[in-house]
């Protein structure tokens, strides 16, 4: 039996730890990622999807959770003081995070939709068939926060080696290599 919509859930990033790499065009799995513990990859960082939805929520939105506060369908225990929703810690004003889970989180805030909007309205040629594919709006912010060559200088270093993942409308400074 299928669970009615609710919110997605993402994991707070561990200290040290790096982003989620992207799913693959045919990989399983759901549409919320998480860092998944290394007994699980086989200690490498990697996706865990947490598409499993809680029963009476309508909503789809960015939850940030501590691991033990997930609940057995994998999504964050919303009554945890500790789950946050729209969390934007280390994102800067620009829209460029430190951490991949939080740049999608603060970029599922309602606020954000028109900027996406318009963003979506101005994607080059080249972008159009990959952001065109998306289907809402957090699909939408889990593609922008991955990065991308506006992340990277000389095409060997990011812009800004802490705040790579990006869903503003510009990309990261320019910081000297």
């Amino acid at each position: 039996m299928a669970m009615p919509p609710g919110p997605r859930a993402f994991l707070a990033p561990r200290p040290g730890r790096r982003a989620p790499r992207p799913r693959r065009h045919g990989e399983p799995g759901g549409h919320g990622v998480a860092p998944a513990p290394p007994e699980e990859v086989g200690a490498r960082p990697g996706l865990r999807a947490l598409a499993r939805l809680l029963p009476q929520q309508h909503l789809e939105a960015g939850y940030i959770c501590e691991r033990r506060d997930l609940l057995v369908n994998g999504c964050c225990n919303v009554n945890v003081p500790g789950t946050k929703q729209y969390r934007c810690d280390g994102c800067l004003p620009h829209g460029c995070c430190g951490a991949y889970e939080y740049c999608v989180s603060c970029c599922l805030q309602p606020s954000k939709q028109l900027l996406l909007e318009r963003f979506l309205n101005r994607a080059a040629v080249a972008f159009q068939n990959l952001f065109m594919a998306v289907e809402d709006h957090f699909e939408l912010c889990l593609a922008k926060c991955r990065t991308s060559s506006q992340s990277v200088q000389h095409e060997n270093t990011y812009r800004d080696p802490i705040a790579k993942y990006c869903y503003g409308e510009s990309p990261p400074e320019l910081f000297p290599a």
